[in-house]
């Protein structure tokens, strides 16, 4: 294996994390477990009696982490140059544009704390208090995470103009109560600084109680502060949970057009047509080890693999399909009948087109009648349909799954 061909895998177990890829889910696994775990030795070694009693174990630990983490993030820098928006320039220049970005300096501020203890004389409370960044390490292999991200970067904003609303709030609210109250408490409220506590505390709805007005109009103030702060509380609350809903629909729709676009049964179709059999589609989930179609059933729908594996169990092999697969196409036009037994593998979750859904679409769109009819029979004068059964052979090709 030549340096590209390596650097090229390393990026796609590291950064790319190719669905079905066993090594880079085992990779992705292992340093999820280790950034859990160092967070949870941060947190321990804090206690006292702990670090006294356990502090070569996490000074060992503490070295095997920031050696894992450093090569991690040494490989990274060195495989960057594989991803596509950095090709074409020089490998020095594309490293150091991807050192810039968010993620990658999480990961030196993750590993640079222990290497400074070496050279500076630090307060080891901020010390420990870096190290807790690694937390954040955990952005790489949280999808839900990254859309929350994408999620307040697109409302970004709208999230501005709540905070320029929020501030003039604040303003407002502590001028008025500085008013009403600086002659009964001087000391508290003798001016708008003073006030700001009070009023920021009210807005958010915290509510210490260690100032508080005491003459009638100030209570109305507080009043009508306190009713204003839940307001202020649900605008951009309300502004990312509908950002997040939109950008985990976009995500979902993105996977699964891309599922149905390429199922060979669909080529040819334009995409108001993908968009119409997607309309159909019905979610399904199974849990580890549940039957889902048992060879000698009769086929009546096609299923998407949306999340998890799914294993095939032919006569001759076995085999597996993963995330963005499919099977059972041909059972969507004719009565055929299952040639395999499918199983989940772990928890899956199933995308099932019916025959009787794409038969009324069909009805209704005769342009996709025709393309699919004539992609039908293409495919079925090919002879690439098993024997008897549903389950297209092409499927099953080593990409889908190796004999086992």
């Amino acid at each position: 294996m030549n340096a590209g061909t390596l650097r090229r895998r390393v990026y796609q177990t590291l950064d790319q994390g190719m669905v079905g890829d066993r090594l880079a889910v085992a990779v992705h696994r292992v340093l999820l477990a280790l950034i859990l775990v160092n967070v949870g030795a941060v947190i321990l070694e804090s206690v006292p009696s702990l670090a006294a009693r356990y502090g070569t174990l996490f000074l060992t630990f503490e070295f095997v982490s920031v050696g894992i983490f450093t090569i991690e993030y040494l490989l990274r820098l060195w495989a960057c140059v594989e991803h596509a928006p950095l090709a074409g320039r020089e490998p020095w220049r594309a490293r150091l544009v991807h050192a810039a970005t968010p993620a990658m300096v999480i990961d030196l501020l993750a590993i640079l704390p222990f290497f400074l203890a070496f050279v500076v004389h630090a307060d080891l409370r901020v010390v420990l208090l870096l190290r807790l960044l690694r937390f954040f390490k955990l952005a790489r292999y949280s999808p839900g995470i990254v859309s929350l991200v994408d999620a307040v970067r697109a409302e970004r904003r709208s999230l501005g103009a709540c905070l320029v609303i929020f501030i003039g709030a604040l303003i407002i609210s502590s001028s008025a109560m500085h008013l009403a109250e600086h002659v009964a408490q001087p000391d508290r409220f003798g001016s708008i600084p003073d006030a700001m506590w009070w009023a920021v505390i009210t807005l958010t709805t915290v509510g210490y109680g260690d100032v508080v007005p005491i003459t009638p109009l100030g209570k109305i103030i507080a009043s009508l502060t306190a009713i204003l702060g839940l307001v202020m509380l649900a605008l951009p609350g309300g502004i990312i949970a509908s950002a997040f809903a939109r950008e985990i629909q976009r995500r979902d729709f993105v996977v699964t057009w891309s599922m149905v676009a390429r199922v060979p049964l669909f080529a040819g179709l334009d995409a108001s047509s993908v968009a119409e059999i997607m309309r159909s589609l019905k979610s399904a989930t199974y849990e580890p080890g549940a039957l889902i179609c048992r060879r000698g059933d009769p086929a009546h729908s096609m299923y998407f693999v949306a999340e998890g594996e799914v294993s095939v169990e032919l006569p001759d092999r076995r085999a597996t399909l993963v995330a963005g697969q499919f099977f059972g196409e041909i059972a969507v036009l004719q009565r055929a009948e299952r040639s395999a037994t499918i199983r989940a593998r772990g928890r899956v979750k199933l995308l099932a087109l019916d025959s009787d859904d794409l038969r009324h679409l069909m009805a209704v769109h005769p342009t996709i009648a025709t393309v699919i009819k004539r992609v039908a029979h293409d495919r079925l004068a090919d002879d690439r349909l098993g024997k008897g059964g549903d389950l297209v052979l092409e499927e099953l090709s080593p990409s889908a799954g190796e004999p086992r």
